[in-house]
């Protein structure tokens, strides 16, 4: 029988892409993403104890891991505000494969302008969630999270239509 903490590992080990992905979105900085990573998995750690099974893991890790990052982001956003090229620099994790050609990098520089809500919820979208556990992980009504990824879209295309990709 596995110990508990055994089990965690087993859980991290299986969702480190998903950590990853999230920190690399919301952190640019490939230190300031170590801290966030680490941060992410020590509160997982600390709430893992209380996961409730009736919810899909991974739906536990996003909300944990948003949360996390979102105000990650938000400290780094007001401490860092006089760095203006800030949305001018992408860097981005040298083992994530999903980073490496140029429509991918231009894609996520364009999310990464989103605000940090509509960050999170095309994470989610572009990760193959459903509207209704995006609804979940980010405790939003499904109709609203239609809403938003319309609205989401509708900037992405009108961001990718002003570069004549």
């Amino acid at each position: 029988m596995k110990s508990q903490e055994d089990h965690f590992l087993e859980v991290i080990e299986e969702n480190k892409r998903l950590i990853f992905k999230i920190a690399n979105s919301y952190c640019k900085d490939s230190e300031d993403r170590k801290d966030l990573v680490q941060e992410i998995v020590l509160q997982l750690y600390k709430a893992f104890p209380k996961y409730n099974d009736t919810y899909a893991i991974t739906t536990w890790i996003y909300r944990i891991a948003l949360n996390i990052s979102i105000s990650f982001y938000r400290k780094e956003k007001s401490r860092k505000k006089t760095t203006e090229n800030y949305k001018n620099v992408i860097e981005l994790a040298d083992d994530s494969e999903d980073f490496k050609n140029e429509q991918s990098k231009l894609l996520y520089g364009f999310i990464d302008n989103l605000n940090s809500i509509d960050k999170a919820i095309i994470i989610l979208f572009l990760e193959g969630r459903k509207n209704k556990e995006i609804a979940e992980v980010m405790g939003f009504s499904i109709s609203n999270v239609s809403t938003r990824m319309n609205r989401i879209k509708s900037k992405l295309s009108s961001n990718v239509k002003s570069i004549n990709l």
